[in-house]
């Protein structure tokens, strides 16, 4: 047997291993995303210690597009693959800043909120943590399905995401800093 087909037997005895252990497919896709949301809440907690919530909140944006780009595939089954119908992700870790992602983001522009950083009309924290977050996907999710696009020049994302993440800031803070 060559190594080419041995390596093919060997994938497929560890892929029914590993489905040998899952009731289903949804319990798999719940169990991978768990651990690959535990990977970026881990991403964010290496930034939590910061003091100043401006430098915390810049960071967390560069931790995520580091993230996204040092792991695509996890990104894309975290954040770009639809659910199945009845899929329920683990409410456990929901409001846990050091689980959940999400709730990490919206207590880092909260605390920034409370310092008066932001644009006076800007006072809702839910929302101004859907539209940071929202800007930075969106720039990554355009680098991982576009970058072979012939039609547009893409800039690298190591270019592309400090002048997203830049304007971003411009565009919500009360002042430059």
């Amino acid at each position: 047997m060559g190594t080419k087909e041995r390596r093919a037997r060997e994938r497929q005895g560890t892929r029914e291993r590993i489905l040998d252990h899952f009731k289903d497919k949804e319990t798999l896709l719940r169990e991978l995303c768990s651990l690959d949301f535990n990977s970026l809440a881990e991403a964010f907690q290496r930034v939590a210690q910061i003091p100043d919530p401006i430098e915390r909140l810049r960071r967390t944006g560069q931790a995520y597009v580091e993230f996204a780009t040092r792991h695509p595939n996890q990104y894309r089954l975290m954040f770009m693959t639809p659910r199945p119908p009845n899929f329920e992700p683990d409410s456990s870790r929901k409001g846990n800043i050091q689980q959940d992602a999400y709730a990490f983001l919206v207590s880092v522009v909260r605390d920034a909120m409370e310092k008066g950083a932001f644009r006076q009309e800007l006072t809702d924290p839910e929302l101004l943590a859907q539209v940071l977050w929202s800007a930075v996907h969106g720039l990554i999710a355009l680098h991982l399905i576009g970058v072979k696009d012939k039609w547009v020049d893409w800039r690298p994302i190591d270019v592309a995401a400090p002048a997203v993440l830049d304007a971003l800031y411009r565009g919500v803070l009360r002042q430059e800093r």
